[in-house]
């Protein structure tokens, strides 16, 4: 008989890494399935092959446990039996950075090319929504594909809304990313685990492949049938070859087979019509009802992703570009200090761990990753500081004695900034070493005279300087080739506005007598030195009495209530009644929010709040806003039975209690002097449960749509979700910012640190609300699984920074402020001396209407310095680029040398046009960072 359809049975484990199990028990589980696995490869040759999930961490796991079998194992993998890679872990793409996906791809491409293979399949099996991206991203990894299971819906065959931008017809689609790549998606209709458990027993075997080849049939275009045999943490099928057997018997005008992905998706391209539909940018689940999109994963345990945020920014924005201009002045480049804190942070990456979606013990363990990233990011940047700053040559600050204290403030982003930084200086220390009795150290560093002093810059311009004397402080060294070196000092902190320091680049200051300094430095700053502060004329306070703060750009005014009116001077236009704090309850779990049904949200409009002035200096002013408001203790009894029930969430009935808890909101606003935004740091003292905590900012701009930071995208998204949603909430993810604008005048971009998940109301005010806090009681989904600490009670700090603009956030800075706002300044102390570096310099230049920078790192295998661009816009962009190198040559997401390419004459920068939403990575071969003339 004629076999008309293939049915492709690939084997697999989802394999979660923790989810509803710590750990180490799924751990155990791994080993135990490994060691099955391997035996049944070598046992049975008819037990062709099995895909590893896609994340080559899964070898790393088995083999911490398992040392002996690594010979066992790469044989195996070399003989096409087990398929590893392309990616470290399995992501959730929508909460980790752009960079830290790449990092995932990339170090999981060069961990499985270490056993000689790559599985070059886009696997997405259960990104909790794809990023619109994923087709470039893989294009440039040469992966022509991708596999996934959620964000679009099918139809089925003949549906005649086909090609309507969140559905498609069929199983199989083209996918089109914002800058027009194309892959051949593979959607799992029928999910991951639609060829689980196959039965041998010949009547079950004909029930299940009777219902299993109808459901595949429903959605694919071909006769091509896809059955993944396997789901979460599922133990192989070790009679899998005897039931194909069966199976085959059963229905000889098909043919079984035990595939694999690169078996089946040739099958599918050769069997291919030009039926398909193009499904084009993020696929979020738009066109379902909502209510299982698990987008609310974004605001679960929001200290997680905060703690992500800054493990993220310290290394792509901070530890990589500054160990980068240290490498162009002869330090040995980091590699595997920056790979062993990449992967401990992206351990903390697969979806059931950074989406905070699991038990209580698996995120306390994650707490710990997090901590040895960053502690790892922060020991790299404090020698590349080090080295990079002893670089610097500072002997211009000679001229003002032994006594000068240099200093250098680094700007490890992409983009020119000025801003208010602090440093930590001591002013003289003595070691141990020196054979003075530690009482006799003390008393000199208590007795040490620090007044008198200015700080000035490479220009000897005076710079206003707040100081602040930290007293007696130990200290100690640890030299390479010495033991621990203790010393005492007398420590001051230094609070100033770093002004105009380069994109990828530092300039120097240092903190001198004002006696040595002279008039020089007055009459520099148009104004005097006075005690340990330096002032100009032009350092006019911003603050206005108790309720007002005032720059050449900005204005905020304070409403009892504690809203702001905040003007924007460049357009002349004002947003009111910014900051209302919201307080609804949460009944649904750490995947989904639902509110209780016919509540009205609480907020803080019209609650007095104490307002003071906390701050006012020349560089920075800050108002202090406390409410003390009470809300609602938890839900109420009902709850708890509709939780041990496991009652699904839309359906639940519960209320809140009448019985109120007091929480208290410290808010600070601030403005500094050449600030773009107004910054807001709200800390929470929560002691209710089952709650959510938004802030909102009305723009009173009506825009049918909004844009929001995704991964090397800023994506538009409607605001009024699909006619078939029916969930209340239409809560979105977010990277750096928000944004809602009318496209020409004016616009209002609200950028965070770590808080990814936002709602733009539908109220008719174009309301932006961040989520601040949620609280909630369990994890959900198939089980009942408490989860007490996802309550997240106790203090809770969050920032976020309002950046009011021309309408175009991209062209006009508010885009570039919101990324600058991830990414904290870098400043080391030094000494005078010459150097190889300027005392003001930078890596490299740029320049992109519309072009945002992402990363500046060495690459591994090349050497080189890599650099990477996107373009923030759908239309054509120039990049303009300036360094001191030998050559520059176009890469990609793998960091390949591809072709050069070069300036149009010497001494000209290169020039290159990106394409609408390209991201784009230029290699720099022997490139030399601000050397000195």
């Amino acid at each position: 008989m004629e076999q008309k359809r293939t049915a492709h049975i690939i084997s697999h484990t989802h394999w979660d890494r923790e989810w509803y199990l710590p750990y180490e028990k799924h751990h155990v589980r791994l080993i135990r399935l490994m060691d099955t696995l391997m035996d049944t490869l070598e046992r049975d040759g008819e037990y062709r092959s099995f895909f590893l999930d896609g994340q080559t961490i899964i070898l790393e796991d088995y083999l911490q446990v398992r040392p002996e079998r690594r010979e066992r194992l790469e044989k195996l993998i070399h003989e096409g039996r087990i398929h590893i890679g392309p990616w470290y872990i399995l992501q959730d793409a929508f909460l980790t950075s752009g960079e830290a996906n790449l990092r995932n791809l990339l170090i999981g491409h060069r961990d499985a090319a270490r056993y000689g293979t790559i599985s070059k399949v886009g696997y997405f099996p259960d990104t909790f929504g794809n990023i619109g991206q994923a087709p470039q991203i893989m294009k440039q990894a040469d992966i022509d594909n991708a596999v996934f299971g959620r964000g679009v819906k099918p139809t089925g065959f003949n549906n005649t809304v086909a090609d309507s931008e969140y559905e498609s017809s069929f199983s199989e689609l083209v996918w089109e990313g914002p800058d027009g790549s194309r892959v051949l998606g593979i959607l799992f209709a029928n999910w991951y685990s639609n060829g689980n458990e196959v039965p041998v027993d010949a009547a079950e075997a004909k029930a299940y492949w009777d219902r299993k080849l109808a459901d595949a049939e429903r959605y694919a275009s071909t006769g091509q049938l896809l059955y993944m045999n396997g789901c979460d943490h599922q133990p192989i099928q070790t009679d899998l070859p005897e039931a194909i057997r069966v199976a085959r018997e059963l229905y000889p005008d098909t043919k079984f087979v035990h595939s694999s992905f690169e078996d089946y998706l040739a099958s599918v391209r050769q069997s291919l019509g030009d039926n398909l539909s193009v499904v084009k940018g993020e696929l979020r689940s738009q066109r379902t009802d909502g209510w299982s999109t698990l987008v609310n994963t974004a605001s679960a345990r929001v200290y997680l992703k905060q703690m992500n945020q800054l493990g993220q920014a310290l290394l792509e924005r901070v530890a990589e570009p500054l160990a980068a201009i240290a490498h162009g002045v002869g330090e040995a480049y980091p590699h595997h200090l920056l790979t062993y804190a990449w992967k401990t942070l992206m351990q903390n990456h697969p979806h059931d761990s950074i989406c905070g979606c699991s038990v209580d013990e698996v995120h306390r363990e994650m707490v710990t990753r997090f901590d040895k990233s960053r502690h790892v990011a922060e020991a790299i940047i404090d020698d590349s500081k080090r080295a990079a700053a002893d670089a610097v040559d500072t002997s211009a600050f000679a001229r003002y004695g032994a006594d000068a204290l240099p200093l250098v403030a680094f700007n490890t982003t992409g983009w020119p900034r000025t801003g208010t930084v602090e440093l930590e200086l001591d002013v003289e220390r003595i070691y141990y070493r020196d054979g003075v009795p530690p009482e006799e150290m003390k008393r000199r560093m208590k007795a040490l005279d620090i007044g008198g002093r200015v700080l000035v810059d490479g220009d000897g311009r005076a710079v206003s300087c707040q100081t602040a004397d930290l007293g007696l402080q130990f200290g100690y060294d640890l030299p390479d080739d010495k033991f621990r070196q203790p010393y005492w000092t007398r420590r001051v902190k230094l609070t100033f506005e770093a002004a105009d320091v380069p994109a990828l680049g530092w300039k120097a200051y240092a903190w001198v007598k004002a006696a040595a300094a002279g008039e020089n430095a007055g009459e520099a700053a148009g104004g005097k030195a006075v005690g340990g502060k330096a002032m100009a004329s032009s350092d006019a306070s911003l603050v206005s009495g108790e309720r007002t703060l005032e720059s050449e750009r900005l204005r905020v005014e304070i409403a009892d209530d504690g809203t702001l009116a905040v003007t924007d001077k460049q357009t002349g236009r004002t947003y009111r009644d910014l900051l209302v704090y919201e307080d609804t309850g949460d009944i649904g779990n750490e995947y989904m929010y639902r509110q209780p049904e016919g509540e009205a949200a609480l907020t803080t409009r019209g609650l007095a709040a104490d307002i003071r002035v906390l701050e006012d200096e020349a560089h920075r002013g800050a108002i202090e806003i406390v409410h003390r408001w009470a809300v609602p203790a938890s839900a109420d009894a009902l709850f708890e039975e509709e939780k041990r029930e496991a009652v699904y969430f839309p359906e639940r009935k519960a209320q809140r209690v009448a019985e109120t808890v007091p929480m208290e909101i410290r808010t600070v606003v601030s403005l500094e002097r050449s600030g773009r935004g107004v910054g807001i740091r709200t800390t929470i003292d929560n002691r209710a449960k089952d709650h959510r905590v938004r802030a909102l900012f009305p723009t009173d701009i009506q825009a049918s749509t909004h844009l929001a930071d995704a991964i090397f995208e800023i994506a538009r998204r409607d605001t009024e979700p699909a006619a078939e949603w029916r969930n209340p909430s239409n809560a979105q993810h977010q990277q750096a910012f928000v944004d809602v604008a009318d496209g020409e005048a004016f616009g209002l971009t609200v950028a965070n640190l770590g808080l990814n998940e936002y709602e733009v109301l539908r109220d008719g005010r174009g309301t932006i609300a961040v989520t601040l806090l949620r609280s909630v009681a369990e994890l959900g989904d198939w089980g009942v699984f408490p989860t007490p600490e996802a309550q997240c009670l106790g203090v809770h700090t969050t920032e976020l920074l309002l950046v009011p603009h021309g309408g175009d956030g991209a062209t006009d800075g508010a885009y570039a402020a919101a990324y600058q706002f991830q990414a904290p300044w870098t400043l080391a102390q030094t000494g005078v001396h010459e150097g190889p570096l300027t005392a003001a310099g930078q890596l490299l230049s740029w320049e992109g209407e519309g072009v945002a920078f992402s990363s500046a790192a060495i690459g591994e295998e090349s050497g080189d310095l890599m650099v990477r661009w996107f373009n923030m816009r759908p239309e054509a962009a120039e990049l303009r680029v300036a360094a001191t190198a030998k050559s520059f040559y176009e890469s990609d997401v793998l960091e390949r040398r591809g072709a050069e390419v070069a300036p149009a004459a010497d001494g000209e920068a290169l020039v290159r046009t990106l394409g609408a939403c390209e991201i784009f990575t230029l290699g720099i071969r022997g490139t030399a960072p601000g050397l000195a003339k």
